[in-house]
């Protein structure tokens, strides 16, 4: 690993597991203080005392704006301004359409679209001010294609992914960089319980609902977090300057 990213204070959202955990282990890695945003603090703490240096946590729900405002104070007071930004924290429901109700549809957009405009509100200023700013959205291929019975996830991330677009252009020119990150289905707790619901409503073995899952797979496999947290931590490192606006796929060939 390197020290490139010595001195600069990331928070990742969602930190406490999966790909968030990952994705915080990866850029300590390369010298980062690293704070981690969830709402379970236990587990949070958990994965924080695997960071080398002092990582810190602090305690929020991403949708709730006045909860975030008062957690990045508190990762402020411990590390200072933000420099890089990963709103990784999200949910996954699915239903067809009848069954998707407007309770199901409101929640899907206030976590993972709305919830990533509340932190990227709280950090874009001081990243303005300082002419320097990271920010990656973990979307999910969902937002670059279409997937049945999921249409509430898919409109977030698809949101996700133009919300991306369109602050990449507004801070062009303060040298900040907002690109997106659009796994496929990924070995997390997340696509477990996915997994389970399949077998429960369709009756199939584990086998037989991981293949169904990983059919939209070229490479006939989960995703590993290691490999989505490589690429958030490329779009963060220096050489990456040029990179800003992308959603990236890292799929095995899924979305092209």
């Amino acid at each position: 690993m390197s020290h490139a990213l010595k001195g600069r204070h990331a928070l990742v959202t969602g930190g406490g597991r999966g790909i968030g955990a990952a994705i915080a282990a990866e850029l300590n890695g390369h010298g980062a203080h690293v704070t981690l945003l969830g709402r379970e603090r236990s587990r949070l703490e958990a994965t924080s005392r695997g960071l080398a240096g002092s990582g810190a946590v602090v305690v929020a729900d991403i949708a709730d704006r006045a909860a975030v405002a008062t957690a990045f104070a508190e990762a402020r007071e411990r590390h200072g301004d933000i420099d890089i930004l990963i709103n990784n924290a999200g949910q996954a429901a699915s239903a067809p359409l009848a069954r998707t109700d407007e309770a199901l549809f409101a929640r899907m957009l206030a976590v993972n679209l709305t919830g990533s405009y509340h932190c990227i509100h709280e950090a874009a200023p001081a990243m303005i001010a300082r002419g320097f700013g990271r920010i990656v959205n973990v979307a999910s291929t969902a937002g670059l294609k279409g997937y049945a019975y999921c249409a509430a996830y898919c409109a977030a991330k698809h949101g996700v992914v133009g919300l991306t677009r369109a602050l990449a252009i507004e801070f062009a020119a303060h040298n900040i960089t907002v690109n997106a990150v659009c796994p496929g289905f990924t070995d997390t707790d997340l696509v477990h319980d996915t997994l389970a619901n399949i077998r429960k409503k369709t009756g199939r073995s584990e086998a037989e609902a991981l293949a169904a899952l990983v059919a939209h797979n070229p490479q006939q496999r989960l995703i590993k977090p290691i490999e989505v947290a490589h690429a958030v931590a490329w779009l963060c490192l220096p050489g990456a300057e040029s990179m800003t606006g992308q959603s990236l796929a890292v799929a095995g060939g899924e979305v092209g």
